[in-house]
């Protein structure tokens, strides 16, 4: 048997992560918004809450600050173009996930005896 409600909410995690990137990259006129990418959204099995993890070449404190100011905005484009009966709240969260990977390497690459 298939769980539809997780079936559900994959769907409108990658609607949602496919709307975003594209609102941020042409729609959304904030400066402190600069380069990023969305690496995932996990919405929650009830729909209300929707987690966006996102990178930037940058890592600036002020894409943060900028995201949580455009977040009604955003809300509000995303009901125009999904057709769900609510939209979830959108949090924020830095992807810390590439950073740690490439320290990681780095340490391997240091372990290793030069050739």
């Amino acid at each position: 048997m298939v769980n539809r409600s997780y079936a559900r909410s994959d769907r409108i995690s990658e609607q949602i992560k496919r709307e975003l990137a594209e609102l941020i990259q042409s729609e959304l006129k904030d400066p402190a918004v600069g380069m990023l990418t969305i690496t995932e959204v996990q919405v929650t099995p009830d729909l209300l809450h929707a987690k966006i993890y996102f990178t930037s070449p940058t890592n600036d404190p002020l894409i943060m600050q900028g995201l949580d100011r455009s977040t009604g905005y955003l809300r509000a484009q995303l009901s125009k173009r999904m057709a769900t009966r609510g939209i979830p709240q959108l949090h924020f969260v830095y992807d810390t996930s590439i950073d740690e990977g490439m320290k990681i390497s780095q340490l391997i690459k240091d372990a290793l005896p030069p050739q």
